[in-house]
């Protein structure tokens, strides 16, 4: 490679500065950096709401790459075609990226360096977004381990490396290269005036998110073990939705949350546990890439969920009559966050009260979460639906009203988003702000009533599972 030659990053899902691998090379080569983001299909096809936080993550990283001195060069397309046409423009001679794990980006990555490659341009690709690479971490007999607790036992004391140096300063290239506007890309337009309100509750960046990461570990980390699952309390880390876009490094939250647990901190190796299901997530969905749409149990193929009906509409609009549930997807709505605990009493209310499909559960959290991460949402809802790895049996059915009665004793988080109080609460103003009028909800009137009785809806679950079983 010639000496001054530009060489291209291709940032994807890690929008940071601080322990980035692939940066950190690239800037070691001494070349000037040409900072490149490509909205591809991969992007294009992100439901609302990931696609507006996405949006606002590239903001955020813009203003943050111009400080240390490249800016950002946006463009849109297919990925090969954008990359060689920038190469052309730019006499680059290298593109560095880090690796994404899915199938699709796998593929498409393999036949860009491919290309690359034959048309005598360095291609080179560095670890991505989890601690460990899914291929590194295998059972004693050489396969994939298909449950969480051996796999937490396999990584638990596995060192992931030091953090790559962090970068303050970039190189440009000396070259007027043109760059979309970020606007014209209209990324949060099926927003609609949603967007608004999810511009409230959304912390976008990697400024944001390390001090989330230190605000955590000085408190809520201490009781996080026991407090965790009471979605009311300010006792989690809200680090997912920077997970997900890369904006902070899993490394950098290893290696703090472990320093933690050495110095005492109760809940820190809760914490970690929890950082490792999603690297279990990503682990199961490199080697099972059809788990967002297929039961990972084959026999659960057989199995006849209800397809799409009104309660599943009730459902998604959080008009169930079940205050719990109600409150958990009325969150969702209008923040883009739905606490885990609340996750799972939602996810089983759809598909065990309900008898919904988990894969209509799951097309509405890709749609509305800004924490979006295929590999977790298909995990998480196999799991609940008790079709999927490291399941709960399909006969462990949470009753609403025990999961409140021991997670929101007081009902501060029903209380929340309850818009049908006098006056109305600010999360609940939140939801009918962000909420289509097509609903034509409105503050006040009743509640809506129960869809099913909660043991009617129970009895109904088990006698499907039993009938299916014996069929089986």
């Amino acid at each position: 490679m010639s000496a001054l030659k530009p060489l291209i990053f291709w940032f994807r899902r890690d929008l940071r500065l601080h322990d980035h691998p692939g940066l950190a090379a690239a800037v070691a080569t001494g070349r000037p950096i040409v900072p490149l983001f490509i909205l591809d299909e991969s992007f294009e096809t992100l439901g609302a709401a990931p696609k507006w936080r996405l949006g606002a993550g590239l903001a955020a990283f813009a203003a943050r790459l111009a400080r240390a001195g490249a800016p950002l060069i946006l463009r849109r397309g297919p990925a090969r075609a954008v990359l060689e046409a920038l190469i052309a423009e730019t006499g680059a001679e290298a593109v560095f990226w880090s690796r994404l794990y899915d199938a699709p980006a796998r593929a498409r990555d393999t036949e860009i360096k491919s290309a690359l490659k034959s048309a005598g341009i360095a291609a080179q690709s560095f670890p991505g977004f989890l601690l460990h690479e899914p291929l590194v971490i295998e059972t004693k007999t050489g396969g994939p381990y298909k449950v969480y607790t051996p796999y937490w036992r396999a990584v638990r004391d596995r060192d992931p490396g030091a953090e790559a140096p962090e970068i303050h300063e970039l190189r440009p290239a000396s070259l007027d290269i043109q760059s979309d506007n970020l606007e014209d890309w209209r990324l949060g337009a099926a927003m609609n005036r949603g967007a608004a309100v999810l511009a409230k509750h959304a912390r976008p960046g990697e400024a944001a998110a390390l001090d989330r990461l230190a605000a955590f570990l000085v408190g809520p980390v201490e009781a996080y073990a026991e407090r965790r699952d009471f979605p009311a309390e300010p006792a989690t880390s809200r680090l997912s939705e920077h997970l997900t876009l890369g904006e902070i490094s899993p490394r950098r939250i290893w290696h703090a949350g472990r320093a933690r647990m050495i110095a005492g901190a109760p809940g820190a190796e809760t914490f970690l546990k929890e950082l490792v299901w999603r690297e279990f997530a990503w682990h199961l969905f490199f080697h099972f890439p059809a788990m967002d749409r297929e039961s990972w149990r084959p026999e659960w193929a057989s199995f006849e969920w209800q397809g799409e009906s009104p309660v599943a509409e009730a459902w998604r609009r959080g008009q169930t009559g079940e205050p719990f549930v109600d409150a958990a997807l009325r969150e969702l709505f209008a923040t883009g966050f739905i606490h885990n605990r609340a996750r799972m009493v939602a996810a089983s209310y759809l598909t065990k009260h309900l008898r919904t499909d988990w894969r209509i559960g799951l097309a509405w959290f890709a749609e509305c979460l800004i924490d979006w991460d295929p590999a977790s949402n298909a995990m998480g809802w196999q799991w609940v639906a008790g079709s999927g790895p490291d399941a709960a049996p399909y006969f462990r059915i949470f009753n609403p009203d025990g999961q409140a009665e021991k997670f929101d004793p007081k009902g501060t988080y029903r209380r929340k988003f309850m818009y049908e109080a006098t006056p109305v609460p600010s999360l609940a103003q939140d939801f009918l702000d962000a909420a289509p009028r097509a609903w034509g909800l409105a503050p006040g009137g009743a509640r809506p009533r129960p869809l099913v009785g909660l043991a009617a809806g129970r009895e109904a679950a088990l006698a499907a599972y039993q009938a299916w079983r014996a069929g089986s």
